[in-house]
C-alpha cells in the first residue's frame, strides 16, 4: 500500500512540475508501482495474505466469545471474583 502512495505522490509532483521530482526521469517515478507489483506476488505466492486474513478472522471470533461470554455471566473476571 504504501508503495502506490509514494507512486501517486511522486506522480502528480512529477505532472505539476514539483520541485526536484520534476527532473526526475519517468523510470523512478514510475518504479513504485513495479515495487507494488512485486510486493503484491510475493505476499500472495508465500501465503502473507492469506495469514493475515485468517489472523483477522480468528481475532474477531475471539472478541465474539469473549463478548457472549460477558454476556452470559461466565467471562474468566467474573470468576474469579466470586470465588
Amino acid at each position: 500500500m504504501w508503495f502506490i502512495v509514494v507512486g501517486v505522490l511522486l506522480l502528480l509532483m512529477k505532472v505539476a512540475e514539483v520541485g526536484p521530482v520534476a527532473d526526475l526521469s519517468w523510470w523512478w517515478v514510475l518504479a513504485p508501482f513495479g515495487f507494488a507489483l512485486v510486493w503484491w506476488e510475493f505476499a500472495d505466492k508465500t501465503g502473507y495474505t492469506q495469514r493475515k486474513a485468517m489472523d483477522r478472522l480468528d481475532e474477531r471470533k475471539e472478541a465474539r466469545r469473549q463478548e457472549a461470554m460477558s454476556k452470559i455471566g461466565t467471562s474468566d473476571k467474573q470468576r474469579r471474583r466470586r470465588r
